[in-house]
């Protein structure tokens, strides 16, 4: 079973930049799609991005496009999210997930492992 940790979470201010960062543990997740999901209060998780288990293809969520960007690596057994020109509705906390197979993803129900949360808070 692999475990997820993610971290880098924090508070910045609107139009700042946060770098997310996820960690594996107890397995490879080279033949994995990893992604990036969160909530915030009072609403349902939404996807972010996710990421194939080459790093070649991703997928983003319209809310993010061209803002964020998902990254790995498969050496470190790692996934990473850069945020960049934050703004504050995308405060939420934010979850690192694992797919049960290799390519990209959107539906929340096709998450095989989550992680624990990290907030993230972007102040107007």
């Amino acid at each position: 079973q692999v475990q997820l940790v993610a971290s880098g979470g924090g508070l910045v201010q609107a139009g700042g930049s946060l770098r997310l960062s996820c960690t594996a543990s107890g397995r490879s997740i080279t033949m994995y799609g990893m992604g990036w999901f969160r909530q915030a209060p009072g609403k349902e998780r939404e996807f972010v991005a996710t990421i194939s288990r080459t790093g070649i293809s991703t997928t983003y969520g319209d809310s993010v496009k061209g803002r964020f960007t998902i990254s790995r690596d498969n050496a470190k057994n790692m996934v990473y999210l850069q945020m960049n020109s934050l703004k504050p509705e995308d405060t939420a906390v934010y979850y690192c997930a694992i797919a049960p197979y290799g390519g990209t993803w959107t539906n929340l129900k096709d998450v095989n492992t989550w992680g624990q949360g990290t907030q993230v808070t972007v102040s107007s």
